[in-house]
């Protein structure tokens, strides 16, 4: 992580996001903008919770963690989304570990700040309100699909959110190298279950396994595989 001690740089994001008002006068020169290198951890479940982050560039990863050390993917996100608004709310450590996919850039504001100047400021508790009620509808479905879909479905969709390009709009033959045993964990089966489905993929031109990782060859033909992305 790396500090931008850029006020240009963070008033261009503020004003891209139409975040002024949101913040207010009060909390603004209290605000850091903060960059976070691919792979980077942003937050890891368990810790305690000092920064309320908002992603205004970039793409993230969210995944849970059980107690045997299970991971499951939950979620990716981009721009704009927060990430530690639920642990702020209610005073608790980190839920969910949550790792750059891309550099990414994140606006962050200390607890001490928000709550100084943020608890009586409406326009940041509706913000949060609604970031909050979309994020609990959105995780509660993204538990079902990993039980509903099948790993076909699961994986396909998995490689489209790794597999993240800066302009979000074109592939550009990009390649990300995946680690097979990280994905069967975090998609929620077997590593010998989605070996079967890698070989399908493979045979099917989709993807291509280099060096003990997968890279990704037709984006296009894992979009009408998946139909919709159930991890976006």
């Amino acid at each position: 992580m790396q500090e931008i001690k850029d006020r240009e740089q963070l008033q261009y994001y503020l004003s891209t996001h139409q975040l002024g008002s949101t913040f207010g006068e009060q909390l603004i020169p209290h605000l850091s903008l903060f960059c976070f290198d691919h792979e980077e951890f942003i937050c890891s479940q368990g810790e305690s919770s000092k920064y309320l982050y908002f992603l205004v560039k970039g793409k993230i990863k969210i995944y849970t963690t059980s107690t045997e050390g299970k991971t499951l993917i939950l979620t990716f996100k981009t721009s704009l989304d927060v990430v530690g608004d639920i642990e702020y709310v209610q005073g608790i450590d980190i839920i969910n570990t949550v790792e750059a996919v891309s550099t990414v850039y994140m606006i962050g504001v200390h607890h001490q700040w928000l709550n100084k100047y943020g608890r009586d400021h409406s326009p940041l508790l509706h913000f949060l309100l609604n970031i909050i009620s979309r994020k609990f509808l959105k995780n509660s479905n993204a538990l079902s699909f990993n039980i509903l879909h099948p790993v076909e479905v699961r994986l396909a969709s998995y490689l489209l959110s790794v597999s993240y390009d800066e302009s979000d709009l074109l592939f550009k033959g990009q390649r990300n190298a995946i680690s097979l045993k990280d994905t069967a964990n975090l998609i929620g089966t077997s590593y010998r279950h989605l070996n079967r489905v890698v070989q399908q993929f493979c045979a099917k031109g989709l993807i291509e396994r280099k060096n003990g990782g997968i890279l990704v060859k037709s984006k296009n033909g894992l979009s009408a595989l998946a139909s919709h992305n159930i991890y976006e």
